[in-house]
């Protein structure tokens, strides 16, 4: 996993990677079921992240990386930690296990706030291995990774270790920070949970702020009921017009292959999986990957 530093390039920000953040968690709900992932309903606690002023530097450190291993729910995995002088801020070999050797950067031991945040990438990655789950390219997977571990409830400790002055910066991941925000979000939707309260970097809360509203206006897309005036406005010309909107909508029109009418094609606001209705006003649609029921007005 990468960390930013004094003498690395600046902190990136906004959303480059949403595309692949979107199919990550597709791939999730895919891969783990919906029942799988509201297995994940209770987030990393902000006291299992914790060191005492007098904890052992290695007893702490596989103290926290038992907790991270019960949280991700991989009761049989054991977690080997050592420190050594590095590049990144940690790595894990990925092997049959049960036992798995996880390196972190010598910065950590006297950085020992953000300890718990290494080890979610880390732990994070030995679940994908183990679930099978992957993407075609390592970038991907890096981002897979991060956005696995938010969406279960492990990597808000990854947006909290971003942190920013005029002297220095730090962000652990491969998402930028905003896009760490707008996973959590969407895992606070699925949860009825609020993250925020555990930040205690304040450029941490303000990129969770900036990446919910993201996840709040997907939410209030058309079709969706929620939807606000202008955004009916613009779906009303598309399917009168049968263009396709302008403005980066995610919904497509296509011929309904049962009747001479129009099916519209849009993204679940939960798994993001796509789903076809029949155009015909307002109904009830329900995702068949995440089982949502979801209020339209086609």
């Amino acid at each position: 996993m990468t960390q930013n530093s004094r003498h690395s390039s600046p902190v990136e920000h906004g959303f480059p990677h949403l595309e692949t953040v979107r199919a990550a968690i597709t791939a999730l709900f895919r891969r783990l079921s919906p029942d799988g992932i509201r297995a994940y309903d209770t987030s990393f606690a902000p006291a299992d992240a914790a060191f005492g002023a007098d904890e052992d530097l290695h007893l702490g450190a596989h103290r926290v990386a038992s907790a991270m291993v019960r949280a991700l729910r991989l009761p049989d995995a054991r977690m080997v930690v050592a420190f050594r002088p590095m590049r990144d801020a940690a790595s894990v070999e990925l092997a049959a296990g049960p036992e798995y050797f996880v390196e972190v950067s010598d910065r950590f031991r006297t950085h020992r706030r953000d300890l718990a945040a290494a080890l979610a990438h880390e732990v994070t990655h030995v679940l994908l291995h183990r679930l099978g789950l992957g993407f075609p390219t390592t970038a991907e997977n890096e981002i897979l990774t991060d956005t696995a571990a938010a969406y279960l409830g492990a990597g808000w400790l990854l947006l909290d270790a971003y942190r920013e002055d005029a002297l220095t910066h730090q962000k652990l991941g491969y998402l930028t920070p905003e896009e760490f925000g707008y996973v959590l979000a969407r895992r606070a939707g699925l949860f009825g949970e609020d993250p925020s309260t555990w930040f205690t970097s304040p450029q941490a809360y303000e990129a969770y702020v900036r990446g919910r509203a993201l996840a709040e206006r997907e939410r209030r897309r058309a079709p969706l009921a929620a939807a606000g005036p202008q955004a009916r406005r613009r779906y009303a010309k598309a399917r009168r017009t049968g263009a396709l909107p302008a403005d980066g909508s995610a919904y497509r029109f296509e011929p309904d292959g049962a009747g001479p009418g129009l099916r519209v094609n849009f993204p679940c606001p939960v798994c993001g999986q796509r789903l076809r209705v029949a155009v015909r006003g307002p109904l009830r649609a329900r995702c068949g990957l995440c089982r949502t029921v979801l209020e339209c007005d086609t």
